[in-house]
């Protein structure tokens, strides 16, 4: 654990939390500035700053995320869910410890809108393919 991570200190009980699920490996609770009813963080107690820093071995985290995503969907009415997760600051990651936001949608709700598309070039495909594959 970390002793300056904000997800951490959830984890030891020194910050409270809506805690929804906890186990030996995850802790589920409420996010306190939620995009909808029901948005939650999904951590490993571990502390690892971004999916980067974890093993394969690592990973065995994830087990309980689809029962705990059907669970919170179920639980708040949602007729579908985004888990969402990121890494780095130019992805949108604010804290330092890695977490799956569940986030429970809505008939209507407008949000997340898509991102505009744009077409992919096929050159700059076949070229990332190339250096992906080296």
């Amino acid at each position: 654990m970390s002793d300056d991570c904000i997800f951490c200190k959830i984890v030891k009980g020194e910050i409270p939390s809506f805690t929804l699920y906890e186990d030996e490996e995850i802790q589920v609770f409420l996010d306190l500035y939620p995009a909808s009813k029901g948005h939650s963080l999904y951590i490993p107690k571990e502390h690892f700053t971004s999916i980067y820093d974890i093993s394969e071995e690592k990973m065995a985290f994830l087990k309980m995320l689809p029962k705990i995503a059907e669970t919170l969907k179920n639980a708040t009415n949602a007729t579908g869910m985004n888990i969402l997760q990121s890494n780095g600051k130019d992805a949108g990651q604010v804290i330092n410890h890695i977490h799956f936001h569940l986030i429970p949608r809505y008939p209507e709700d407008h949000l997340m809108e898509i991102v505009p598309k744009s077409e992919l070039e096929v050159d700059d495909a076949r070229n990332l393919v190339e250096i992906f594959k080296k």
